[in-house]
């Protein structure tokens, strides 16, 4: 009789098992409810992913603009250092003159250094001032008794308004002098002054004239064009060519505007200063500076393409 019981043991706990897998198909505690609360479990991660990536999100914004504001600043305060360096240039030849005239207090004893004065000028702003003063050398000179120096800058108030005018007037000058209407003199000009001329207003001068091209060809290798476009690309006047042509041998062609021109060479002119001596930049700088200022300079008015090759390798007249 002892295996009866057995098998109703058994019997029973079948039935048990069997009550249990009939709870599973009820939607409140079995399999249906199991996968509900996955799901809501899963929606719930979700939506906390979905949060804190989009805090990320609004951080890394916020981050960035933090960085263009700082890049903004240190752009700002870059050109007012280097407006301090042209200040410092342009002043740089008052202190002598200034000193002779406290000192000695006279106009026959200061004579004799300002014979000796001008070729100094070429590291400042100096000879600027000589080359506005002609209009009125002779009556300052009559009614002061002093030196050339003295009839070019001590009538000037020392303000950096006067300075800047002028620095203007003699650009302006200089440019209606070497203008394209002068036809092929004003070719040499530029050449064969370059050693009495400022450097001020030789560059003024090559402003004035990149202001005037609607469209100047550049023809560099594509290594030497992305240096260009990376030192201007921060001026305001400079805008980014439509098309960059690969042509051959790695070489690109472009096309820039007078006002990209304009920026191109204001950043070239800073770099060639403050770069250091027989390095990369320094003699990128220096070389296309020339190069463009050559080309500058050779402008006759007559609606021709202005062409800048840095290549020794192509010759100026080649259609590549």
């Amino acid at each position: 009789m002892g295996w009866k019981e057995a098998f109703g043991d058994a019997m029973k706990e079948l039935e048990a098992i069997r009550q249990q897998l009939t709870r599973l198909d009820d939607p409140t505690v079995g399999l249906t409810a199991l996968h509900g609360d996955v799901t809501q479990s899963r929606l719930k991660i979700l939506e906390q992913l979905q949060a804190g990536v989009t805090g990320l999100r609004e951080e890394n914004r916020e981050v960035r603009r933090r960085q263009d504001r700082m890049i903004s600043d240190l752009n700002e305060t870059r050109g007012e250092l280097r407006q301090l360096l042209d200040l410092v240039d342009v002043l740089r030849p008052f202190v002598p003159s200034e000193g002779i005239g406290d000192t000695s207090g006279e106009g026959t004893q200061a004579r004799p250094e300002a014979t000796a004065q001008p070729p100094e000028p070429e590291a400042g702003h100096g000879s600027s001032a000589s080359a506005e003063s002609h209009p009125s050398v002779s009556t300052d000179t009559d009614s002061q008794g002093g030196t050339m120096e003295n009839t070019g800058h001590r009538p000037q108030p020392e303000s950096g308004e006067d300075q800047d005018l002028v620095l203007k007037r003699a650009i302006e000058a200089a440019y209606q002098a070497t203008g394209p209407s002068t036809g092929q003199s004003s070719a040499a000009t530029p050449h064969a002054s370059a050693g009495a001329e400022d450097p001020q207003v030789a560059h003024g001068v090559l402003l004035l004239k990149a202001a005037g091209v609607a469209s100047a060809e550049l023809i560099a290798h594509r290594d030497t064009w992305e240096w260009l476009a990376a030192l201007a690309v921060d001026h305001s006047h400079f805008r980014t060519p439509p098309s960059v042509e690969d042509i051959k041998e790695g070489r690109v062609q472009t096309v820039l505007s007078g006002r990209s021109l304009i920026a191109l060479l204001i950043e070239l002119w800073n770099t060639r200063s403050t770069a250091t001596p027989l390095q990369g930049d320094w003699a990128l700088a220096m070389t296309t500076y020339n190069r463009i200022a050559a080309e500058l300079t050779d402008v006759t008015g007559q609606g021709q393409t202005i062409r800048i090759v840095l290549d020794d390798g192509l010759p100026q007249d080649s259609g590549d």
